[in-house]
Order: C-alpha cells, then sequence, then structure tokens
C-alpha cells in the first residue's frame, strides 16, 4: 500500500458527495457505519447521501477497503467534536468508517445470545458472528459484534500507510473520544490500544501485562489439549474478551513457552501452528 496524490494506490476510489476543502491531518478517527452488513450497502450511503456526511476511507467486513475522499481533503465525519481541546475536529482529521452494526439490543432467542440492530434485523451469536453482551463507561449497556479478522488485518496495514506517507499525523482515535456522551464508536470490542501501540510504535499494554503477570515454563514442557468440545480456542491475551486468533484441536500436543494467573485462571502461552497464544490451562493435561 502507497498514498499516492493523497489517494491510496490499488483501492478504489468512490468520489464523494460531499467533499471539502484542503486540511493538512493530524489524527486518524475511527467510526462504525452502525449499518447493514452487506458488502457495499454504507459505502454507497456515505458516497452519496442528504445529510451531508462523508468518510475519507470504508472498511468492509471482508477486509475490502474504499475510498471516497483524499486524505487531504475535509470529509463530515465527526460532526460536533473536539481533540485534546481543539474543536471541529473534520477541519484537521482523516475518518475511517469501519462495517458494523454498532450498539444492539439483547432479545430473547432459543438459546445462546441474540441481538437485534437499530434496522430490526436479528443476529445470533455464533452463526457467523461473534456477539458479546457487555457495559463501559464510554459505551453504556449493549451487545457488540466483534469486528473480523480481516478487518483488523486491512485497518491495521491502511493506518501503517497512513502514518507512514503522511507525515503530519500524530495519533489515532475514536468517535467517542472525540464527541465524548453523544458518540459510542468504535464499540469495546475494538482493539484501539493494541493497534495504537503497533502503528504508533507503543507498548502494547494487554502484551505488556500478559508478560508482566506469567513466568517461562519448564524447558520442554508439553500440553495435550482435552476440551469437550473439539478445538480450544488459542486467544491473543490470557483474557475471555473477545480476542480469539485460532483453535488447537482436541487432543493435540503444544509446547508451553510462558504460565501465569490472569482473574483466577491458569493460563498458558503456547505455539501451534506458527503463532503464539494463550490457552485456559483447565482444558489441559502434562503430555
Amino acid at each position: 500500500m502507497k498514498i499516492r496524490n493523497h489517494k491510496l494506490e490499488g483501492v478504489e476510489f468512490q468520489p464523494a458527495r460531499w467533499t471539502g476543502g484542503v486540511i493538512t491531518p493530524e489524527i486518524v478517527v475511527l467510526h462504525d457505519t452502525a449499518g447493514r452488513l452487506e458488502k457495499g450497502n454504507s459505502a454507497r450511503y456515505l458516497r452519496d447521501n442528504d445529510a451531508k456526511v462523508s468518510v475519507h476511507f470504508v472498511l468492509e467486513r471482508d477486509g475490502t477497503i474504499v475510498q471516497q475522499v483524499p486524505t487531504n481533503r475535509q470529509a463530515n465525519h465527526a460532526g460536533e467534536s473536539s481533540y485534546n481541546g481543539r474543536k471541529g475536529c473534520n477541519g484537521f482529521s482523516i475518518g475511517i468508517e469501519i462495517v458494523n452494526p454498532g450498539k444492539m439490543t439483547r432479545i430473547a432467542g432459543t438459546g445462546g445470545l441474540w441481538a437485534r440492530a437499530w434496522w430490526k434485523e436479528d443476529f445470533q451469536d455464533g452463526h457467523g458472528v461473534e456477539l458479546v453482551e457487555m457495559t463501559t463507561r464510554e459505551h453504556g449497556s449493549g451487545v457488540w459484534m466483534d469486528y473480523t479478522p480481516e478487518q483488523i488485518t486491512a485497518g491495521t496495514l491502511l493506518l501503517e500507510t497512513l502514518f507512514r506517507d503522511i507525515r503530519t499525523l500524530k495519533d489515532i482515535t475514536t468517535h467517542w473520544y472525540v464527541s465524548p456522551g453523544r458518540k459510542v464508536d468504535t464499540n469495546p470490542l475494538f482493539p484501539l490500544e493494541q493497534i495504537r501501540a503497533k502503528v504508533l510504535g507503543r507498548d502494547d499494554p494487554a502484551q505488556a501485562a500478559a508478560e508482566a503477570g506469567s513466568a517461562p515454563s519448564p524447558t520442554a514442557t508439553m500440553l495435550r489439549v482435552v476440551t469437550a468440545g473439539s478445538n480450544l480456542n488459542l486467544r491473543r491475551w490470557p483474557s475471555f474478551n473477545p480476542n480469539v486468533i485460532g483453535s488447537v484441536p482436541n487432543g493435540t500436543r503444544v509446547p508451553a513457552i510462558r504460565s501465569g494467573i490472569f482473574d483466577g485462571r491458569a493460563w498458558t502461552l503456547v505455539q501451534f501452528d506458527g503463532r503464539e497464544g494463550w490457552i485456559v490451562d483447565s482444558y489441559t493435561q502434562i503430555a
């Protein structure tokens, strides 16, 4: 990826109807589309609407990126907003809309967690999407849909490209941060601090906490996965928050790297299929 003439090479450019004057971008503001998940739905609306809304980039569920405003032109994505005391974020920011339904309400279903979006479409956890019911100070209470691995990968690459090629950029933030009390996107499942750490070259706080709270396992320790299901989730951090990066089949032997107690549970960092991740000790035994 590379930015040339304020456009992202290799990415479809769909000129937005509401494009403003020249700006010098200093921050990137991340948003949820709070719309339907069908590919192209939100991009079509943001490209041409009567609400005078626009955005620089749209990030689809499959990781596809569409650009609609050049990076040196104003897009109307943040509305009433301020960043560290400076008002009117549209005048100095790049906006990225991530396709996600936003806050949903829990509904009664035939089993598991069900949620209803504002346009009355219902979703069930585990049926193509991962849902979590949770409350935070910034977002309030709701049911939230996790972002896809493709979105996180493509979004991180997009941000790395922007910060490499646009030297005036200084920070990555969210709509809820620049418009507190008015907006709640991105949702609480978005790994903001981890992405900021990677893109801005800062320490990953979750990784640092895992490192500090664990100790190296004895050399050559092997664990065997023993779970009631067919697979055991492999997680980026020792936490049940949505951070699954893969799964380990039942009966598989894996080398233990580090172990520790987190929130009262024993976890071990293991290596499987070319990557490192954390698994819960209660579903393992010494091999």
